[in-house]
């Protein structure tokens, strides 16, 4: 058992990881900023370290007596940063860099970054992206994650700091905000349920590696648990599902037959990834994986009882 900090503890992917290390017997501490209060902390031993992560001292002071540490946190998604590309820059790259710098001068052993297996590798001819393949990224959001991943590998060279770089599909569950306009199965659920209007970019042909966020943690949490071989690796559901799918099961749960209206298709938007996990699941087996109808209907669930 390890002391963990989650930096974006409240978040929808550090929130589910804090109470999934803590139930695993881990010490947590969850560091944000808590602006929506503290109830995506739903274990006992969860403890909440409010702070700014732009802000060096508070970073330094929570990563006080820590062992390892999860970076799930990003001030930008894709669309703030494709609105504005300097931004990933000046926030996460900057403030990553800071933090990996502070992890070295606290003596953390194990250092995970959620990177993004949807936006790092880019527009390529390939049907299933593996770890070793090319990366092309053609979005701010995934160059920032790339070049986040590249100072990984400096500090583990140059300082001796064990990391890893999570790379994720499109991870999708119950507590997902659809503030920040990131995640399309919350995002249309909520529209289905308060009955606006449904947008779909496209003609609804792109293809996605949608993954239920428990199983997400699953894998996540049998990486902590050994000494992976690999210091990256594809974490996602190895399954391609189109965006029209994604709606037909929407469909199905909620029997709301919805009509959409279609938008114009960004330019840096990616037409296929779907992620090769066989490197995970030959270290560490095969995972439980849910299905899209039975994650979508978790997710109406939790809408219609929130």
């Amino acid at each position: 058992m390890a002391n963990c900090l989650v930096i974006g503890g409240n978040g929808f992917l550090g929130a589910h990881l804090s109470n999934a290390l803590a139930r695993a017997g881990h010490e947590v501490v969850a560091f944000d900023r808590f602006s929506r209060g503290i109830q995506a902390i739903q274990v006992p031993g969860v403890k909440a370290h409010i702070g700014d992560f732009l802000s060096r001292f508070d970073l330094a002071s929570a990563l006080v007596g820590q062992e390892y540490v999860f970076h799930f946190l990003s001030t930008t998604t894709p669309m703030t940063a494709e609105n504005e590309p300097s931004l990933d820059l000046r926030t996460n790259v900057s403030q990553s860099v800071d933090l990996l710098e502070l992890c070295v001068e606290a003596g953390i052993s194990r250092f995970y970054y959620a990177s993004s297996g949807g936006a790092i590798y880019g527009t390529q001819d390939i049907d299933f992206f593996r770890e070793d393949d090319r990366v092309l990224p053609v979005s701010p959001y995934g160059i920032g994650k790339l070049t986040i991943e590249n100072y990984l590998r400096y500090f583990r060279v140059k300082h001796g700091l064990q990391s890893y770089a999570l790379r994720i599909s499109n991870p999708y569950g119950t507590g997902q905000s659809v503030e920040k306009r990131q995640g399309l199965i919350p995002i249309v659920l909520h529209q289905v349920h308060t009955g606006a209007e449904i947008s779909r970019l496209g003609n609804g042909s792109m293809v996605r590696d949608y993954v239920y966020v428990n199983d997400l943690i699953e894998m996540i949490l049998a990486l902590v648990a050994s000494e992976p071989k690999h210091d990256t690796y594809n974490l996602g559901s190895g399954h391609g599902t189109t965006v029209n799918e994604v709606f037909d099961s929407i469909r199905r749960i909620t029997e709301v037959n919805f009509s959409t209206r279609d938008l114009p298709k960004p330019a840096t938007f990616v037409d296929t990834v779907v992620l090769d996990t066989s490197r995970f699941t030959d270290e560490f087996g095969y995972p439980s994986i849910t299905t899209l109808d039975q994650g979508v209907a978790a997710v109406w669930s939790d809408i219609r009882l929130s």
